[in-house]
């Protein structure tokens, strides 16, 4: 029988028992048999997105005006009987159309495959065994256990709640956290705020635990049947839209510019104005950047595709920008800088067996065999399989769970004779303030002198006590109960360094940036792990949380500045650093856990490693595959070389074509003759496009890459024309000494040119530094240049040369001197970048 679909308000009045019956479950979950059916019938839990088709894409490479003013020269060669002419330019359209598809659909598909590196996990009960599935498999019915920090992936009823606070915000619009219970309402409610009992998808878990049945999936739950439909929108970078912004204007410029040279021509030779009419038209194509916001999407998917395979997801292709840009990097080291695989090093205490057997009590283990904990992980690595089976004789009355603010966790287990244990576990100065007495022979200052040796080794301490409880004490409020506590002794774990993390900041500090480590253990612990990898050169170095609180705001930004290693920081403390640092510079945060929300969310970007807290997944950029800030440095490197490459295209296209785009057009207003032809314009335009494209997969010069790049068009525009203006000077130097060669010969002659010297601009563009001190172009680079070069200089002597495209067999000497000016280019060109960059070094902050 198939399950009937029912709005959440019928179940807020209807008890545990009444809901799990009209759901057809169980407390130990579905069958997967049921599971698969209620799969087919209900479909995947998401809510589908839109994804272009490959002919969407293809069709809107026709929307554009580069094409439009194509189509207009094409009909108007038509008109006139130039049907080759009209012919040769629906071909320059198909290629270009081609072109920009393939590189747009292949950006398309890049996006899809990254979603896949992502895949979304849920803990479900399915034949009364805890499972990890992926999201979109849920279905009604399902029996789901969460935790803080997770986002809620389907309506569901809740069944047991523990100091249970759920964000609505997304629903309601409310910031205010709203707490959760299990009990059956009175009334019916239709009020996402007024319907306590009830999980909403897409809210989070702010606080507590809770376990649910799944009553609706995503498709047909509130947040599927609203417009705040959970689907991602690409936003455009702030330099892409510059870029668009740009070209747009550039667009305007030329568009005024020809239209008047248009008019000027019409008042003094009305001959030929249909020829010439063409002309304008290829001239205007010729300078339209039409393939730069192609290129920089281009660009960034491939780049984020080179990312994902070195474990760096980017969630948005903007964030790579953010990502190149980035000066500081705060990051925590477990993970990132350590193996973030504890070991159970030593145990201090008076009775070792016993300490290991609360330390056991006090994990997950009798709640869930499914243990997420690092430090639990490796107490339960240190236990035999017959220890395990006499701690099933306990049973878990309740707990309250480990937090950032309170440093401890506590737990209440019942033995089978009725007698309640509290076991506090945490940080041992947590647990000092705590505890009367001392189980064992050791003094409290002989345990705080361990302590100290320890974490000047870097290793991490738990401390745990405990006490009995009295039949008629209260264990609701367990933080009540943690008082008068016999303490039994420390736990030393090792979670060694990371062989990379050395290597790592030193790559790092020859990129620019500064790595900084927040963290929330111990300054000794904090203070060796920055001596080892090189942060600091003395434990004096490092700063408390508690020493930054007394600071003065001036003080504080001041520390937060100067300091390298944070120790013993509480999330809010955490926001207040990365807010303070960001007044002066662009600062990644990598975090993981629920309280590093608010610190991600105020990044200029944001990293979250793949097993961190939903909600801090979700507000993430970037996600890590791999739990390693080599990875991060390694991603900040590639940032910076793809907008790096971009600017050398920019700078490349624009220079050359302004220099081109205006000799031409005002030599054409004094000679009797087109310069050159529309045709002619428009092979100029494609061959030179093939090497520029290549650009993109560039190699970049190491000082290129040790400062952020803020890639405004302004920093670049100066060179770009200055640059244009040498093209320019040499175009009327080229005029001068072929004028009276003859038509075709110039025309011909000037089609040479204004490929080689643009393929010449490309080398000398492509570094700062002198052409032969630069590190070698990239092997694409230099194949599809040669390859132009070959094409441009066979063309005028090819039968298809000559008869299609007008050329005229220029003679051996006209080549040379052609190959001389096109030398003396290059050298001017060089001058002038040479004496830019000096004035304005790549590496100045």
């Amino acid at each position: 029988m198939k399950l009937i679909k029912l709005e959440f308000s019928e179940f807020t009045t209807k008890s545990i028992e009444d809901t799990l019956k009209e759901l057809k479950t169980s407390l130990s979950g579905l069958s997967n048999k049921e599971a698969e059916a209620r799969l087919l019938q209900f479909g995947f839990n998401e809510i589908p997105s839109k994804k272009r088709e490959w002919f969407e894409i293809l069709f809107s490479q026709f929307k554009s005006s580069f094409v439009y003013l194509l189509l207009i020269a094409g009909f108007i060669a038509f008109v006139i009987g130039e049907v080759i002419d009209a012919l040769c330019i629906l071909f320059f359209i198909f290629i270009n159309v081609v072109l920009s598809f393939i590189q747009e659909y292949r950006a398309e598909k890049t996006m899809q495959i990254l979603k896949t590196f992502l895949p979304e996990i849920v803990r479900v009960m399915r034949n009364g065994e805890l499972l990890i599935i992926n999201k979109k498999y849920l279905v009604p019915g399902d029996i789901i256990e969460l935790k803080a920090g997770d986002i809620i992936s389907a309506d569901a009823r809740i069944i047991e709640a523990k100091n249970l606070l759920v964000d609505e915000n997304i629903l309601t619009g409310e910031s205010k956290s709203i707490s959760k219970h299990k009990n059956p309402l009175i009334q019916p409610t239709k009020q996402i705020f007024e319907a306590e009992n009830i999980l909403f998808s897409g809210t989070t878990i702010i606080n507590g635990e809770a376990k649910a049945v799944v009553i609706n999936n995503i498709k047909n739950s509130v947040i599927g049947k609203i417009s705040k439909l959970v689907t991602t929108i690409e936003k455009k970078s702030v330099y892409e839209k510059e870029l668009i912004d740009f070209s747009k204007l550039i667009f305007k410029m030329v568009l005024i510019f020809i239209v008047s040279v248009f008019f000027l021509r019409l008042l003094t030779n009305r001959e030929n104005i249909l020829d010439y009419l063409i002309f304008c038209v290829a001239l205007i194509v010729s300078i339209l950047p039409e393939a730069l916001p192609t290129v920089v999407v281009f660009s960034l998917s491939q780049g984020a595709i080179k990312l994902a395979k070195k474990k760096v997801v980017v969630k948005r292709l903007a964030a790579i920008e953010a990502l190149g840009n980035i000066k500081i990097l705060c990051s925590d080291k477990t993970g990132t800088l350590t193996e973030n695989k504890m070991f159970l090093e030593e145990i201090i205490a008076g009775d070792k067996e016993k300490i290991l057997f609360y330390s056991v009590l006090s994990t997950d283990y009798l709640k869930t065999k499914i243990i997420d904990n690092s430090f639990d992980k490796a107490i339960l690595e240190k236990v035999d399989k017959q220890f395990l089976e006499n701690i099933e004789s306990f049973k878990l009355k309740a707990e309250n769970p480990f937090d950032l603010t309170r440093l401890i966790n506590s737990t209440i287990v019942e033995n089978s004779e009725n007698k309640k244990l509290l076991i506090v576990k945490g940080a041992p100065e947590k647990i000092f303030e705590k505890t009367v007495k001392i189980e064992g022979n050791f003094s409290l200052l002989e345990i705080q002198e361990k302590m100290k040796e320890c974490g000047m080794q870097g290793k991490r301490i738990l401390a745990l006590a405990y006490r009995e409880l009295k039949s008629d004490e209260d264990i609701k409020n367990i933080t009540d109960l943690e008082n008068n506590l016999i303490l039994l002794g420390l736990l030393v774990f090792v979670d060694p360094l990371k062989k990379t993390a050395k290597k790592t900041i030193q790559t790092a500090k020859k990129l620019g940036v500064r790595v900084k480590l927040i963290t929330g253990d111990s300054r000794e612990v904090a203070g060796y792990i920055g001596h080892q990898i090189g942060l600091i050169k003395s434990f004096n170095e490092v700063i408390a949380g508690k020493e930054l609180e007394q600071l003065s705001e001036e003080e504080f930004a001041k520390k937060c500045e100067e300091i390298n290693v944070f120790a013993r920081i509480s999330p809010e403390m955490k926001y207040k650093i990365i807010e303070s640092l960001q007044k002066k510079y662009e600062v990644g945060f990598l975090g993981e856990g629920i309280n590093d929300a608010p610190a991600l969310k105020i990044a200029n970007v944001a990293i979250a490693v793949n097993t961190a807290a939903d909600i801090s997944r979700e507000v993430a950029d970037i996600i890590l595959l791999e739990n390693d800030l080599k990875v991060i440095i390694e991603g900040i490197e590639n940032g910076r070389k793809i907008f790096a490459n971009l600017n050398k295209y920019i700078k490349t296209t624009l220079a050359s074509n302004f220099g081109n785009f205006y000799s031409i057009a005002i030599i054409s207003l004094f000679v009797p003759f087109l310069p050159m032809l529309p045709i002619q314009i428009l092979l100029v335009n494609l061959l030179s496009d093939f090497p520029m494209i290549a650009i993109a997969t560039d190699k970049v010069d190491a000082e290129e890459l040790k400062r952020p790049k803020n890639y405004q068009m302004n920093q670049i525009l100066p060179l770009i024309f200055r640059l244009a203006l040498i093209s320019t000077i040499f175009d009327f130097i080229f005029f001068g000494i072929f004028f009276h060669s003859g038509e075709k010969n110039l025309q011909t002659l000037w089609f040479v040119e204004s490929i080689l010297t643009e393929l010449v601009l490309i080398f000398c563009i492509r570094t700062a530094k002198k052409f032969y001190q630069a590190i070698r172009p990239s092997y694409p680079l230099i194949v599809l240049g040669g390859a132009a070069l070959l094409i441009t200089i066979a063309l005028p002597f090819a039968n298809f040369g000559m008869d299609i495209l007008h050329f005229q067999k220029p003679t051996m000497t006209n080549i040379i001197l052609v190959v001389f000016l096109v030398i003396l280019y290059f050298l001017a060109s060089e001058a002038t970048k040479l004496k830019f960059f000096k004035k304005h070094p790549v590496n100045q902050n």
